[in-house]
């Protein structure tokens, strides 16, 4: 896999050998402490509780020095696997990590795997030098992922995961959009980036006032209306609406020929043709979109 050059802001994008390209936003250190804050109170947590339980047990049984020896074991485990453990079974994530929406992936964009997860988190000792993870800091600052060195000796990355905006497929039924998605000429197929643009905003419209959907909608919505052939006056906001309708809702187009309304003449859809997946990820087809 390689991964794109040109990197403006945190995006990374790794592209995969069959030419699809994944998008992801690295983490920061300023995402990344407040979970290991939180790792590090639960296990700070665990310690403490084990230290009292373990006393009062193995002390009434006149076996302190075994209870001792059993939490200093415990404190080990914690201290160099909880990281590792939880990373390798909960797909990348501590809860710490889970709470923040952070995780831990390979650079290449795959879940890590269990020597990975173990190992960057034993290299953290290494990182933490000479104090306050100076060496760590400095490993971060100086590469685009955000790395520090036990990432760059694993290959793995810290990564943000983006809110679910969308779910499933929105409902549009308002009646001047349905009346405008029949207008639609049935060869209307829109490419990956603007079936994503039409869904991202169908999704997010709901959050706008009129006047702010139509001035957000012309960018799209103009060289669309010219394309399609619709007449001058026809509502932008309706139309990206409609558009959406088309590509993930409805398969009905009037009949082959039939003039509407407007007295455009669509074509019938072509049989067989699979409508576009609703899927909005961050994931974007490099295969020539037009």
């Amino acid at each position: 896999m390689e991964t794109d050059p040109r990197q403006l802001d945190t995006r990374v994008k790794v592209v995969t050998p069959e030419n699809i390209a994944f998008q992801y936003h690295v983490a920061g250190p300023f995402r990344r402490l407040p979970a290991y804050l939180i790792d590090l109170a639960i296990r700070v947590g665990i310690c403490l509780a084990a230290l009292f339980g373990l006393s009062i047990v193995f002390s009434l049984a006149g076996l302190g020095n075994v209870g001792q020896g059993l939490w200093c074991v415990l404190f080990f485990l914690l201290a160099w696997f909880y990281g590792g453990v939880f990373e390798t079974f909960w797909n990348g994530q501590t809860p710490g990590k889970r709470m923040m929406r952070i995780r831990v992936l390979s650079v290449e964009g795959q879940a890590i795997n269990a020597s990975q997860a173990v190992l960057r988190n034993i290299l953290r000792a290494v990182d933490s030098l000479p104090g306050f993870y100076l060496l760590g800091l400095i490993s971060a600052s100086m590469n685009d992922r955000f790395q520090r060195l036990g990432d760059l000796a694993c290959g793995t990355m810290v990564v943000s995961e983006e809110p679910h905006w969308l779910r499933g497929v929105a409902k549009v039924n308002e009646p001047e959009v349905l009346r405008l998605t029949a207008r639609i000429p049935a060869w209307f197929q829109p490419n990956r980036s603007l079936a994503r643009a039409l869904a991202v905003y169908v999704g997010r419209r709901a959050n706008f006032t009129p006047s702010r959907r139509i001035q957000i909608a012309r960018y799209l919505g103009v060289p669309l209306r010219e394309r399609l052939g619709l007449p001058q006056r026809t509502h932008l906001d309706y139309l990206l609406c409609a558009l959406y309708n088309r590509a993930f809702v409805t398969d009905e187009v009037p009949e082959s020929g039939a003039p509407d309304a407007a007295g455009t003449v669509t074509a019938q859809r072509v049989e067989g043709d699979p409508p576009l997946p609703a899927a909005v990820g961050s994931v974007t087809d490099q295969r020539g979109d037009s």
